[in-house]
């Protein structure tokens, strides 16, 4: 079974992805409220991938991913970046960071596990 970590501040967030995860997509799920509490979690419990929101109080969703890029535990695990910044430059620049993909809010919770899949090849 795949495991996936989600790290959004927004619980209403958190529960519609993680109750699409497990119901559509047969996944094991964690969650996270915080970057540094998702950086705890993908520490100790090594998901296959990670469903990261972008804009997030204290440690936002970037702060986040370069701290789990500067992780040698962490490094090789595949982020998917979730934001509701659909301009083209916000976009252009998630993506030169090395995220594996970026799904963007709202997002169609019974699609989630698909567009997860696929980003994963």
């Amino acid at each position: 079974m795949k495991r996936i970590l989600i790290i959004d501040d927004e619980f209403d967030i958190r529960a519609v992805a993680e109750l699409a995860l497990k119901a559509v997509g047969g996944w094991e799920v964690s969650t996270a409220a915080s970057g540094s509490e998702g950086l705890a979690k993908a520490s100790a419990e090594q998901p296959d991938v990670i469903l990261l929101d972008v804009m997030m109080p204290d440690m936002d969703g970037i702060a986040t991913f370069n701290a789990l890029q500067a992780n040698p535990a962490t490094q090789s695990i595949p982020v998917i970046l979730l934001t509701a910044k659909v301009q083209a430059a916000d976009q252009r620049r998630f993506a030169e960071l090395g995220v594996r993909a970026i799904i963007t809010k709202p997002f169609k919770a019974m699609k989630l596990p698909g567009q997860i899949t696929t980003a994963l090849g």
